[in-house]
């Protein structure tokens, strides 16, 4: 468990530098709409590892090497039993806390939210594009997106003096377009993600630039379908300044992001055809990051099998030593879903004496492997070990060759 928490965090750290430094060149090659698909590669970086491995059907491991001195103990279950590292108990105190400080703050705004007047909605109507009237409340920190099962749109008491027509339409159709996006959620997840990570300060940077991102697609979004209303786009959110939105929201305006916004509005915003190019090198980078890791994964995971199994050593046959004989032998494993061995065979290309092999299939039976996934589920595999047993010492070839030399 562990190893796989560190490995977790070893690839949301790499997947958080990639982001934070690709997003700006991504957003002006590709627009704000892939920039913000670039959040993606955290989270699956950091699901990476819980995720099943790619089907093997046949694993070969290196040679286990067997020396007349070589120690073995009664080990097979010394390492079944795992202790939690101190350090899991602060991270978990912390991740407490931020869950249960973000779920108070939730509360505090759903208390705080009320229904809307009949009279505000029925003179929003026309604006809302359908939009249930259910979903609507009025709160002080409006106007804003709050997550919930069914999102929510906070709107202010004051909303009618304090925009006018074409202002209201503009931002109602801004926040209509978070919802539709789905921002909310992403927004939630984006919490839980800090909260399970607050130690990381990769995080607390990447908080603010993700909520940035998010804005300007939305923002983005709402332009194509109205390229004709920047000039009215840009004024409003200068209208806007002023506005101070609580945290765990999606808000009309965070004054920090207003020049990056405008900014945006300002420049030439790339095409359709390069947008569509941005999704596909972004899909192709997931699948990729998914592909590589998963082998990574794989390949490290066989490893342990191996440091593991090497614990557990054959024992050199006295009779073998006595008659001086050596060999490798290569035991056809089938691993079962458990990772235990059901059934242990000699390959027929073993050269070796009976008693080395029975030396080997003994020790195989105490050893433990992480067995073949097959449609994300554990199943039967087999596993290819040589054992080798030596009477000398290896000698290092360049040593040899340096004594030859003289």
């Amino acid at each position: 468990m562990g190893t796989v928490l560190l490995r977790s965090l070893l690839f949301t750290t790499a997947a958080l530098t990639l982001v934070l430094l690709a997003r700006r060149p991504v957003r002006q090659a590709f627009g704000a709409g892939p920039a913000f698909g670039l959040w993606l590669l955290p989270g699956l970086a950091m699901a990476l590892p819980w995720l099943p491995g790619l089907p093997v059907h046949w694993t070969a491991l290196p040679a286990i090497r067997v020396l007349p001195d070589a120690i073995v103990g009664g080990m097979a279950g010394s390492h079944a039993a795992a202790t939690t590292p101190w350090l899991c108990w602060p991270w978990l105190a912390g991740t407490v806390a931020m869950l249960l400080r973000l779920a108070m703050h939730y509360l505090r705004l759903r208390r705080q939210s009320r229904p809307l007047p009949a009279t505000l909605a029925a003179s929003l109507r026309h604006e809302l594009d359908g939009l249930a009237p259910r979903r609507l409340r009025l709160h002080p920190a409006g106007p804003a997106v709050l997550w919930a099962p069914r999102s929510l749109l906070l709107l202010p008491a004051d909303f009618l003096e304090r925009f006018a027509t074409d202002e209201r339409r503009l931002v109602l159709r801004h926040e209509l377009t978070h919802l539709r996006r789905g921002d909310a959620l992403w927004s939630l997840l984006a919490e839980l993600a800090a909260a399970l990570l607050w130690f990381h300060p990769l995080v607390w940077l990447a908080r603010p630039r993700f909520r940035l991102d998010q804005e300007l697609a939305c923002d983005e979004r709402v332009l194509r379908g109205a390229s004709r209303d920047e000039a009215g786009y840009a004024h409003t959110l200068l209208h806007s300044v002023g506005l101070s939105p609580a945290p765990a929201l999606i808000p009309w305006l965070d004054q920090p992001q207003l020049k990056e916004r405008l900014t945006m509005i300002r420049r030439h915003r790339p095409g359709a055809l390069r947008r569509r190019a941005g999704y596909a090198a972004l899909a192709v980078l997931m699948a990729g990051s998914m592909f590589v890791a998963q082998a990574a994964i794989q390949d490290r995971a066989a490893g342990q099998d191996l440091t593991y199994n090497a614990r557990v050593m054959p024992r050199y046959p006295k009779a073998a030593i006595k008659n001086k004989e050596q060999g490798t032998v290569v035991l056809k494993i089938l691993v079962g879903k458990n990772g235990k061995p059901l059934k242990i065979d000699i390959d027929p290309v073993t050269r070796a004496a009976p008693d080395l092999a029975e030396a080997a299939r003994d020790a195989a039976t105490q050893w433990r492997f992480n067995p073949e996934i097959k449609n994300g589920k554990p199943a039967e595999g087999y596993a290819r070990v040589p054992v080798t047993f030596n009477l000398t010492p290896m000698v290092d070839k360049a040593e040899v060759e340096k004594q030859s030399s003289k």
